[in-house]
């Protein structure tokens, strides 16, 4: 696991919690905040995700030599 990907994960947690307060309080600006969040909180774990794969890719490669 890479720093992306953690922080991704941590990013669409902050972003569900601003959702979810932003419904019980009734306010869009903070629930909008919060899907916006999870948004790009699931683009930096994809990211982290594509960063492992070609990684292990390569090591994978590098071993067959």
């Amino acid at each position: 696991m890479n720093k992306d990907q953690v922080a991704g994960r941590v990013e669409e947690a902050k972003g569900k919690v601003k959702e979810v307060a932003g419904k019980v309080t009734g306010s869009e600006k903070l629930q909008t905040e919060g899907v916006v969040d999870q948004a790009a909180g699931k683009v930096q774990k994809t990211y982290g995700d594509v960063k492992e794969k070609a990684k292990d890719a390569i090591e994978g490669d590098a071993d067959k030599l």
